[in-house]
């Protein structure tokens, strides 16, 4: 199964009254079922032949251990003090890069407008490089995270101003 078909189905999950949702295609299976929290949940199990299969511990959907080259950005609007401004999140658990190498300059530094589908950072997981992608066009107000720092899911790493 690919990552888009498990992103349509949590989305599926979430936009729908359904609560619960259980696919098997051969010896692949995936359960995702919304909890009381509005979060979901993905449980993955591999089928093994004359074994008894073993449930994989419960993790969202964006710590699941699908290989991705890159995972768009989680943003959400919020009010700040401030102001209105756009918090975009991070979409899984990993550590938190500005560039892609050290010798290569920032992503996007604060002043910079961005637009949709622009590269704001990268937050490695499991070994992996996700390029986070930015949803919004706006202006960067404020980078909340250090640079090779850990990230935790849903936590903020930019402040926007929407434009």
């Amino acid at each position: 199964m690919e990552l888009k078909e498990i992103k349509e189905l949590i989305k599926l999950v979430s936009e729908s009254g359904v609560s619960e949702v259980d696919v098997a295609r051969g010896d692949f299976k995936i359960s995702i079922r919304k909890t009381e929290e509005k979060t979901m949940s993905v449980q993955h199990a591999p089928v093994v032949s004359q074994v008894a299969p073993a449930a994989a511990p419960v993790t969202t959907a964006a710590q699941s251990a699908f290989p991705m080259e890159r995972i768009e950005s989680h943003a959400s609007k919020t009010e700040t003090p401030a102001g209105n401004f756009i918090t975009i999140k991070s979409p899984m658990i990993g550590t938190y890069y500005k560039s892609q190498s050290p010798d290569k300059p920032a992503f996007v530094q604060i002043g910079d407008e961005i637009k949709p589908g622009q590269v704001l950072c990268i937050v490695e997981a499991m070994k992996l490089f996700n390029e986070i992608e930015s949803e919004v066009s706006g202006r960067i107000v404020k980078i909340l995270v250090e640079n090779s720092s850990p990230v935790e899911y849903d936590q903020p790493l930019f402040l926007v101003e929407p434009m």
